[in-house]
């Protein structure tokens, strides 16, 4: 009967010990999980960071072009707008020349300056061109930088999750690991209460048989 009780006991024990090796090895894997989505979404921030930074380089420049364009059309608005005044100026020396010669001359520099105009005035379109696509550019870099960020923020905020879940993790294999070392301690306590129990019933079985060949 001791035997028979004492192994229940040990299997018992075997049972305890058993389940606490696999809460320690179920949250040893969570814990793994844990740092492992921690280490991947530190590297993911990372590199949108950096993405972001080179997109706001792109965006400074751009910018900075925009800056150069506006203030090479504004200088050309304002050439433009002196060599109209040259040309009505000249329009009218065409009108009140006293002779051919200064009729000539004027048409001259009406000619000179009408050129002028029209190099003018391309020029400004063109710019003007260069600088809407520009424009544009940077309202899709904005947008993409935008996005980034976004993303940048909405992973930050899981981050204290998944750190919460392997501090609970650690903290939960550092309890089980206490646990695991309190049940095997027991079931070898009960194997060696068992085996003592076994050796005994040998004992015994052994002196009944002598007894029995005596009789």
């Amino acid at each position: 009967k001791l035997v028979i009780q004492l192994r229940q006991k040990k299997q018992e024990a075997t049972k305890l010990r058993k389940k606490a090796e696999e809460q320690v090895k179920e949250f040893r894997s969570a814990e793994k999980r844990s740092l492992s989505g921690l280490q991947s979404l530190d590297k993911k921030i990372e590199s949108e960071k950096e993405e972001s930074s080179d997109v706001s380089t792109v965006l400074t420049r751009k910018n900075s072009q925009l800056e150069s364009i506006g203030r090479l059309v504004a200088a050309a608005e304002e050439r433009l707008a002196r060599e109209k005044e040259a040309l009505e100026q000249t329009e009218q020396e065409i009108e009140f020349a006293e002779n051919d010669l200064e009729k000539q001359n004027a048409e001259a520099r009406l000619r000179s300056l009408s050129d002028k105009i029209n190099e003018l005035v391309e020029e400004i379109k063109s710019r003007q061109k260069t600088a809407k696509k520009i424009s544009g550019d940077v309202t899709d870099f904005s947008d993409i930088k935008s996005k980034i960020v976004s993303k940048i923020q909405k992973q930050t905020k899981s981050k204290p999750s998944l750190r919460e879940t392997k501090s609970s993790s650690h903290k939960s294999v550092q309890k089980f690991l206490k646990e695991l070392e309190r049940r095997t301690k027991a079931e070898e306590s009960a194997q060696k209460s068992l085996d003592k129990a076994y050796s005994k019933l040998k004992e015994l079985l052994a002196k009944k048989k002598t007894a029995a060949k005596k009789r």
